[in-house]
């Protein structure tokens, strides 16, 4: 009789460690999907993006902020920094398809910048309509667009501007790398109080850009600065819970920067953000699984956080392809970027789901979240799914062939 009651006792632990087990393998350790990847289909996404971009531009050079699907209305709210992103991946959709209505199109986007310029001790600024702040992030990713139309076209008409935005991000960047938020217009100071933790990210990437493309003194030393403080003290002082930030901004300026000589720091940065992107792909992989695992990890990020993550692990493998320090990640770096494209690729509205909506027009080619799609989704989205399928193809050089050509291994 003991003997079977200590035999029940027995089963009874197995059973609860299998069980518990088993919820450690639902709920902690779920399975990962990560969709089918092929780089023809990568590219056909990214290019329904970018004619989504397209067709949302405004007479007025604007675009489309938000297309709210389940109220069949187009919000009149509007972003200047992302107005400058979106154009910036137009830009990079010209360069690639040689295509002159893109190329257009963005450059409509472009005149309602140079519209809205404060200019001011030989440097220029974007502000918003009726803006009293001319916000570091505007500029730097106008300057961004402006180095893109550059590398698309070969044509040298906004060097003078390019120069003189780079000169208002080196006018706001502090004495420790890092940057003032913003240029208070009727006062004529900067914001010395404000915060954004990734505008320091946008003006390093747009400085590289800048010294690569016009090397005058100065912009390379104000590069570097940034990168210093991003690789050592911006989480810091940002308070970032989950160090390191997810910055896809910087992983592509480090990656602009790899043959210039990266210092050891910014090494050290670049292994630690690959292994943040990784995590971030594959906790949405796990809840791409479905179960009780996407209970406990919540609703799928919205295309323009995914985006970013793709992105960010495409500038990452560029530059573990470029600099031996990183070289030993780049098979997890691609494997983690055909995860993350896969499911970006997949979560895109297709022609016989957007004649579902009441604009199918906004729809084709759209990332929606919560019944509704903003324009950046399609451009980080856009230029994620480009970069991916550049660095699964081989292609370490991001910049357009001016044919528009993209064989594997660069040009």
């Amino acid at each position: 009789m003991r003997g079977a009651m200590r035999g029940r006792t027995v089963l009874l632990g197995v059973g609860f460690w299998l069980v518990f087990l088993a919820a450690v393998r639902v709920l902690v350790l779920p399975p990962e999907v990560c969709g089918d990847v092929t780089t023809h289909g990568l590219r056909g996404a990214a290019t329904a993006a970018a004619r989504w971009i397209q067709e949302a531009q405004r007479p007025d050079g604007r675009y489309i902020y938000i297309y709210d699907a389940e109220a069949d209305a187009l919000p009149a709210a509007y972003n200047e920094v992302r107005h400058a992103g979106v154009t910036m991946a137009l830009y990079q959709a010209a360069g690639r398809s040689g295509d002159a209505e893109t190329l257009a199109t963005a450059d409509e986007a472009l005149r309602w910048m140079t519209e809205r310029l404060h200019r001011r001790d030989g440097w220029a600024a974007l502000t918003g309509p009726g803006d009293t702040r001319a916000k570091l992030g505007a500029s730097a990713l106008m300057l961004v667009a402006l180095a893109e139309r550059r590398l698309a076209t070969g044509d040298e008409l906004h060097d003078g501007l390019m120069r003189e935005l780079g000169s208002f991000l080196v006018a706001m960047q502090r004495p420790d790398g890092g940057f003032h938020v913003a240029w208070l217009v009727p006062s004529a100071v900067p914001d010395i109080a404000g915060s954004s933790r990734y505008f320091p990210g946008e003006a390093l990437w747009a400085l590289a850009l800048l010294h690569e493309a016009l090397p005058d003194p100065g912009w390379e030393d104000a590069a570097r600065a940034a990168a210093r403080f991003i690789s050592t003290r911006r989480d810091d002082i940002e308070d970032v819970r989950f160090p390191p930030l997810n910055d896809h901004w910087a992983a592509y300026g480090f990656a602009e920067m790899a043959e210039w000589g990266l210092g050891q720091p910014e090494i050290d940065y670049a292994r630690r953000l690959a292994a943040r992107f990784g995590f971030l792909v594959r906790t949405e992989a796990q809840l791409e699984a479905g179960g009780l695992g996407a209970l406990v990890r919540g609703e799928p990020r919205r295309a323009a956080s995914l985006g970013t993550w793709v992105e960010g692990l495409a500038a990452l493998w560029r530059l573990s392809a470029t600099d031996d320090r990183l070289g030993d990640l780049q098979p997890q770096i691609e494997e983690r970027l055909a995860c993350a494209a896969g499911i970006l690729a997949s979560r895109q509205v297709g022609d016989d789901a957007a004649g579902e909506f009441g604009r199918p027009a906004l729809a084709l080619g759209a990332w929606f979240s919560g019944g509704e799609t903003r324009m950046d989704d399609q451009q980080h989205a856009f230029s994620g799914l480009l970069y991916a399928a550049d660095a699964l193809e081989g292609r370490t050089r991001r910049e357009p062939l001016r044919d528009g050509g993209t064989p594997p291994g660069g040009g």
